[in-house]
């Protein structure tokens, strides 16, 4: 079984980080159960330029190794891997936060799962021809038959694979978005998930 699992807000708590940063940066009180949409910048009401000071601040190496992992994702990855099954983790951070994101995946457990950063949402530009960078066209030659993802603007990059079961990571941005289909289902935490996958 080949497995993807994207990085924020699935495997570590990127948006709570983000919550507490704009307030210390901007002044402004947006708390975690409020944030409404994926865009950071429309959920704070961020200009161009704070959206961009926001999100280096929130991508150095020292801050992505301070999130904080969720609970119970370490502990059911691995009880995937020590199935035999393969997992991926695919994140649309960008190839400049792949050390610290690497060394953060090792340190929670995680060094038997691979990672890649796809770019997903163009915002950066990404090194070519690395062994951990994908762009679209790679990325929709792989092969998974279940995905752990929190982002509804990330399910377009599902469309090719009509058989994966999605297993949507409960978030305050995407309780009100309609999942695209039956093999999509709603999981409030990593137990849940473990529970209902094989």
């Amino acid at each position: 079984m080949n497995i993807y699992i994207d990085f924020d807000d699935c495997l570590c708590e990127t948006a709570r980080h983000f919550s507490v940063l704009v307030s210390e940066l901007f002044g402004l009180d947006i708390p975690y159960e409020k944030i409404r949409y994926f865009d950071l910048k429309r959920s704070f009401s961020l200009t161009d330029e704070q959206y961009e000071y926001m999100m280096t601040e929130g991508h150095r190496p020292e801050v992505l190794l301070a999130y904080e992992e969720t609970p119970g994702a370490s502990q059911t990855v691995n009880s995937w891997i020590d199935k035999g099954y393969n997992v991926s983790v695919i994140t649309g951070r960008p190839d400049s936060a792949y050390e610290p994101s690497r060394l953060w995946l090792d340190r929670h457990g995680l060094e038997r799962a691979g990672l890649y950063c796809l770019n997903k949402y163009g915002r950066d530009s990404f090194i070519k021809n690395s062994s951990f960078g994908l762009e679209l066209e790679d990325y929709y030659r792989m092969h998974f038959d279940l995905a752990v993802e929190d982002s509804p603007a990330a399910f377009r990059f599902f469309d090719h694979l009509p058989d994966l079961k999605v297993m949507v990571f409960d978030r305050p941005w995407n309780r009100e978005c309609d999942l695209p289909g039956d093999n999509y289902r709603r999981c409030t935490g990593w137990d849940e998930i473990g529970r209902i996958t094989p």
